[in-house]
């Protein structure tokens, strides 16, 4: 059978459960519609099928003809609160939900992947474990890994792909070693001491004490870490005060904290540190208090070398041109990372952006990808898996 032309007979499969997905988005967790769909799919193809997994997570389990290795190839399912602002036939129908991150376009092209592959069974020497992860945007991975989504067979490697519209259509992106970045959410609260505004010196104001915070905190980006060290601090949200002639008691900031490397390297300060060092030295020249605290939501996912080899070499057969490959690294924060940490993968994206129709970034409320990149994604699947097992 010829890989290229049996996905391209399923093409208009493919663009109709992408679509299908993409006009009933569900958000993390909630995903029971998409999840009921992606089972009975993975069902008729012949998949040994778990469900409820993680809530509404799908695992489908392909034997192959002998025993082997146990591959894990992932899609996540989730959308996110936003409001559509497209014009296609297939905008959501779901008031504030949309898929504006392309995980419609992942479902899909796994399930096409998992019915060809099926086809393929008798060349496989191990397994594969076609998994349908729930909300990614907050962390869905490490649930289903905690209901032991890696055992019984256990996993012995992973892979997983991104439709990306920063990048061309037609290119595919990847890199050993880091490819994103950690992300840490910080919510931090300032208490001072209220007071009326013309007599400022009764009171110990909360919301100069923040500002001169948000600004020294930039130097230990630009100071203390080396730029060979990419590293993002933004405040994002602040809270407080109820009338103009008022000084509050307290000011609430919040942020995020993305850095590509694994953090606190032998003999040097932890960043969430260098954080609250700057924090407090602030608040005591202030006279005021505060309270911190860190929440890791996702890791860099670090690239296996052997894996990313593997798919490069796919994607050299796959698209014929190996200038089509790019050594990329996304700022983002995924939770693929769970995975990556605990066996040998590759987490690669594949370009879905064009001028005409999908150029606007990921979580934009018109968001789109080029359909037609989604026949790259099945072929990279079905190759990238079956040269696994030949190696």
């Amino acid at each position: 059978m010829n890989i290229k032309k049996k996905i391209t007979s399923l093409k208009d499969e493919l663009i109709e459960l992408r679509r299908d997905f993409h006009k009933h988005p569900e958000l993390g967790f909630e995903e029971h519609r998409t999840s009921k769909i992606i089972a009975n799919y993975l069902e008729k193809c012949g998949l040994n099928v778990k469900r409820g997994v993680a809530k509404t997570g799908v695992v489908g389990l392909l034997e192959g003809k002998s025993q082997g290795p146990t591959l894990l190839l992932r899609a996540d399912m989730d959308a996110l609160p936003i409001q559509e602002e497209n014009d296609v036939p297939y905008k959501s129908v779901n008031n504030g939900v949309m898929h504006a991150c392309g995980h419609d376009g992942h479902i899909a092209m796994l399930l096409v992947a998992a019915k060809i592959l099926f086809d393929y069974r008798e060349k496989i020497k191990g397994n594969i474990k076609f998994v349908f992860q729930p909300n990614e945007e907050v962390g869905g991975a490490k649930v289903m890994i905690e209901e032991g989504i890696l055992e019984n067979p256990q996993v012995n490697a992973a892979m997983a792909l991104h439709l990306w519209t920063p990048l061309e259509s037609g290119t595919i992106g990847l890199a050993a070693g880091s490819v994103t970045t950690t992300l840490d959410v910080f919510n931090l609260k300032i208490k001072g001491k209220g007071g009326h505004t013309g007599y400022p010196e009764n009171a110990v104001d909360p919301i100069i004490t923040a500002a001169n915070i948000i600004q020294t905190i930039q130097i230990i980006q630009t100071r203390e870490i080396s730029a060979l060290k990419p590293t993002i601090i933004m405040f994002t949200k602040i809270k407080s005060g109820v009338k103009s002639n008022i000084i509050p008691g307290e000011v609430s900031l919040e942020g995020t904290v993305r850095y590509l490397y694994k953090g606190g390297e032998k003999n040097e300060e932890k960043l969430e540190k260098r954080f609250e060092r700057v924090v407090k030295a602030i608040c005591k020249a202030h006279r005021a208090e505060y309270k911190l605290k860190f929440n890791v939501e996702n890791r860099a996912i670090i690239n296996d070398p052997d894996m990313t080899k593997l798919v490069e070499t796919t994607a050299e057969e796959v698209l014929g041109n190996s200038s089509r490959i790019i050594s990329y690294i996304s700022t983002a924060g995924e939770d693929f990372s769970e995975f990556a940490d605990r066996v040998p993968s590759a987490f690669y994206f594949i370009g879905a952006g064009s001028k005409e129709e999908s150029h606007y970034p990921h979580h934009h409320p018109r968001f789109n990808i080029d359909e037609d990149v989604m026949l790259i994604g099945v072929e990279m699947h079905v190759r990238s898996a079956l040269e696994f097992f030949n190696k």
